[in-house]
């Protein structure tokens, strides 16, 4: 479990054990091909370790960002990674380089990329109700052990689900911790985090985070592994906030066709607006949705009625933790998914809900600091 003593009032672990090695990465390191991913801080490649030939994936950290060090925020990533090391579903962390601008995460390889590729495919290519079953499993059973170290990650979403292949579909590994904080019974953690579409609503309402903040996210994210469809996404960010502030959510038959009422059933236990009342990592895993598989579809494959409407992508991008497209500009709050040259994207989930006035105030903060 993270120092308490290492922790600072926001949450952010800064005590490490790893060694920080500050000898030349490229005299271990061959990088191999093109850059697995890039955000706005990092920058995620492809290595082949010399010694060994086994590949891993180099997440480039700019120690500097909009002027700041944030060197600590770095620190707290490693502190995570580390904290859960035996933990088989999160990505492991092999070496820590530094030079004078970067720190450089040494990753375990998964190279079946995002689930968000399965996420928008087509067809065959699509989840069925099955493999989201036995994926939910590993990533409740990941989470479970973060929340039971009194971890939070705070930016569950496909793009940060990893698969270790994806033909055969292998298993899934967590990914960027960037935005992690540690929890504790003394203080309470506020801050205005995450990915707009699986922000909980205490996120939007700048209340205590806690674990059951992931559980939200985990909930959209189950949603949109079944259906394609993200469920809060609006026409612009003020209607994404009032879906998620209101759970303005379609659990409509046309939605979820093929879909079992249990797998709805275990949805709805996780997007309940009072935190207090979702259901925990460890409650989640005991659903009857995940121990008795219903049973299937004619047309196994998930959403496939709806893959008109979605782009075929291509063979992924990521292998680690991009954050946004190359070149983008500096992101506020967006209204839709990122997307990564060659993905599909996902469409709405819900008809669109009209109001005539700002569902709440406007909060120049979320602007500035939701984390993207």
């Amino acid at each position: 479990m993270p120092d308490s003593g290492a922790m600072s009032k926001n949450g952010i672990v800064t005590k490490i054990n790893s060694r920080i090695r500050s000898d030349p990465f490229t005299a271990c390191y061959d990088l191999v091909g093109r850059e697995l991913g890039r955000g706005k801080f990092a920058v995620v490649k492809k290595c082949v370790e010399k010694a060994t030939g086994k590949q891993y994936a180099a997440k480039f950290l700019r120690k500097r960002r909009k002027g700041m060090d944030c060197r600590m925020d770095v620190l707290n990533e490693i502190a995570v990674l580390e904290l859960a090391k035996a933990n088989p579903y999160v990505v492991e962390l092999h070496e820590v380089y530094e030079t004078s601008s970067e720190i450089i995460l040494v990753l375990e390889c998964a190279a079946g990329g995002e689930i968000f590729n399965q996420c928008v495919a087509d067809n065959d290519e699509a989840f069925t109700e099955k493999d989201v079953i036995r994926l939910a499993k590993q990533i409740l059973t990941g989470v479970a052990f973060l929340h039971w170290n009194n971890v939070v990650h705070l930016d569950l979403k496909p793009q940060n689900i990893l698969l270790t292949s994806a033909r055969p579909l292998g298993d899934i590994r967590i990914v960027d911790f960037g935005l992690s904080r540690r929890m504790d019974s003394i203080t309470e953690v506020r801050e205005i985090l995450g990915t707009p579409e699986y922000v909980a609503p205490e996120i939007l309402n700048y209340e205590p985070i806690s674990t059951a903040t992931d559980m939200w996210s985990i909930g959209v994210l189950i949603y949109v592994m079944l259906t394609g469809e993200s469920p809060f996404l609006g026409d612009d960010k003020q209607e994404t906030f009032l879906n998620i502030s209101q759970v303005n959510i379609d659990y409509s038959q046309d939605t979820f066709e093929g879909i079992s009422s249990q797998a709805i059933d275990f949805i709805k236990s996780l997007l309940v607006k009072n935190p207090r009342k979702r259901a925990t990592a460890e409650e989640a895993l005991t659903h009857p949705w995940l121990n008795s598989h219903p049973h299937p579809h004619p047309n196994p494959h998930l959403h496939a009625v709806k893959a008109s409407s979605l782009d075929e992508p291509e063979t992924s991008q990521s292998e680690s933790e991009p954050e946004s497209p190359a070149g983008s500009p500096d992101l506020d709050l967006i209204g839709t998914y990122l997307l990564y040259p060659g993905q599909g994207e996902l469409k709405a989930g819900r008809h669109t809900f009209s109001f005539s006035e700002p569902p709440f105030a406007t909060r120049p903060e979320i602007q500035q600091e939701l984390i993207c």
